[in-house]
This record gives C-alpha cells, structure tokens and sequence, in this order.
C-alpha cells in the first residue's frame, strides 16, 4: 500500500506521461545508465535471470552494457505499453538470422515467472506519481538476496530554470524532485535493506532555447499540480526563449564556446538488497479455557515434572 505520494506531481499528468510511446532514449538517459552501469562493478553478485524496467525511456543502448557485463544471464523487459514493449524488444533482441539470438543472453518479453536477482530501472522513478507503490512493486519482482539498480532526478535539477520561472513570476517549470535521502527512507519501507545513495550533478550547455527545450521534451513534461491548465501561446514562448538567452547564458566558455545556455541536472543513484523476510512475532499468546484447565490437571496429577 502506498504511503507517501509526492505533493506537486498531479497523477492524471503522470499516468498520460507513462503512456506515452517512447521512441529514442533520450541522451541524458543513456549517458546516466552508462555510469550506472559501471558502478556494478563494486556488486560481486552476479544475477541469473533480471528486469530491465522501461528501457525504451530508460536506455536502450546501456542494454548492450548490461549483456556484455551479465552475458549468462536471462533478461524480462518489462515496459507500460505493448508498443513500447514491442519497440524496445526489437532493438534489444538480435534479429532471428542472428547467432547471437540462438548463443547470446536469452530476453524475454513481459514479467518473469518467478522473482529475479536484479531489477535494473533507469530514470523513471522521479515521474511515478505514487513510487512508493512503484518502490513496493519492484520489491516483489526481487528474489530474496537479489538488488535493486536505479537512478532518477534530484532536487537541484533544473534550478537555473526555477529560478527564471521564479523572476518572471510564473508558476513552476516542473514538480519537484525528491531528496536522496527519502528515497533510502523509502526503500526500507518498501522492504529493501542496505540501501546506497549517491549523486553527482551534470551541467549541459546549449547553443540556443529552441534547443534546450527540444532536450526537455524528451525527458519528460512539467506534472505540478500547478501548472498551467491550457496552452500560453507563441507570445509567451518567445518571453521564455528571450529570458533563457539572457539569463541562462554561462559567464565562462562551455565546450570551447562562450556564450552556451547552462542548466543543471542533479543525478541520483541508489541500490538496495532485499533481505530474508522476517519472523513474526504475536505480542500476546491466546490460550483457551480448556487448554488451561488441562494445563492445570496435568500439574496436580505430575508435580514432579514440571
């Protein structure tokens, strides 16, 4: 059950978000999956069979990594649509005149049978309007001593952006983003033990707004509560693209050109181990009348035993 759903994240924006067919994975998506993937190295355990949640949206090429890192091992590509299912399966799975599709890493489409040793979920947690539940789900997916992998945004993403939105006096860029260290908080509610946080920030540079945004698109879209109900129209995309060239431009040169539009992305990455299941404990232990009474002849017939 959930406990905890983010305040700002409406969850009609949310669900039609996670419909959404995903086409390409976006850049940043693959470049984050790509150091979270090196980061297995410090895991000795080697999984059998794992999921790779959503690696339409999540990264599509960081599957290639995890199959040359595990390459024995069995994979379910779990996705929210059947078109993205079919898409990701498709790029993933080696066409059929292939060998690598008779001797490589055998996928499979759709949810394992039993729970698995990895679950491998890549920038999504950070747009479940509910993850808690989202949290819970993939705790049943683990096997018992199996681990979760994922990554999502932080609070500091898109703090230059805020703080634009903020002097012009509009509403919020996007719902917030939640703090590492409540995601730990919440995968030990969920049932996960031993959790690992970490963060680093990113600084992208852009030659424009139109391009800057074109990015943002891909990432996702604004869930606040608060946004905006109907479109603003061009007059106030182009306010918003004349205040990004003039308040988003980095004071030093980036990438060998002065000038670039600057914004910050805040990476979160975490994983946890799912422990064996604790023993319940009854506060009270009931014991009926006749089992008293028993209880009590026993002791008069047999003093010496007791």
């Amino acid at each position: 059950m959930s406990t905890e759903r983010p305040p700002t994240i409406d969850p009609v924006a949310a669900a039609r978000w996670a419909q959404r067919v995903s086409g390409q994975s976006p850049w940043l998506h693959e470049e984050v999956a790509r150091r979270m993937e090196d980061r297995l190295q410090w895991i000795v355990q080697k999984p059998a069979q794992w999921v790779h949640w959503e690696p339409a949206r999540g990264g599509l090429e960081a599957h290639g990594l995890l199959t040359k890192r595990y390459p024995k091992s069995e994979c379910f590509v779990l996705e929210n649509r059947m078109n993205s299912a079919q898409a990701a399966h498709k790029s993933i799975a080696p066409p059929w005149w292939s060998p690598a599709r008779w001797t490589g890493p055998k996928v499979t489409l759709g949810a394992p049978p039993n729970p698995v040793h990895m679950l491998w979920a890549n920038m999504a947690l950070h747009m479940a309007a509910d993850p808690q539940a989202l949290i819970q789900r993939w705790n049943r997916l683990i096997a018992t001593d199996g681990f979760l992998m994922f990554s999502c945004l932080g609070p500091d993403t898109l703090r230059e952006l805020r703080q634009l939105y903020a002097r012009q006096g509009w509403g919020a860029p996007s719902h917030e983003f939640t703090d590492m260290h409540d995601w730990g908080d919440m995968l030990v509610r969920a049932g996960f033990a031993e959790p690992v946080m970490d963060m680093e920030r990113i600084t992208l540079s852009y030659s424009s707004p139109q391009s800057l945004l074109q990015e943002l698109r891909t990432l996702g879209r604004n869930l606040h509560v608060g946004r905006a109900a109907g479109l603003k129209g061009r007059t106030w995309l182009t306010q918003l693209q004349v205040a990004m060239s003039d308040q988003l431009q980095s004071p030093t040169a980036v990438g060998g050109e002065a000038g670039r539009l600057t914004v910050t992305f805040e990476i979160i990455y975490g994983h946890a181990f799912k422990p064996q299941p604790r023993l319940t404990v009854l506060p009270e232990t009931t014991v009926s009348l006749d089992e008293m009474r028993n209880s009590l002849r026993n002791i008069k017939k047999n003093p010496a035993e007791f």
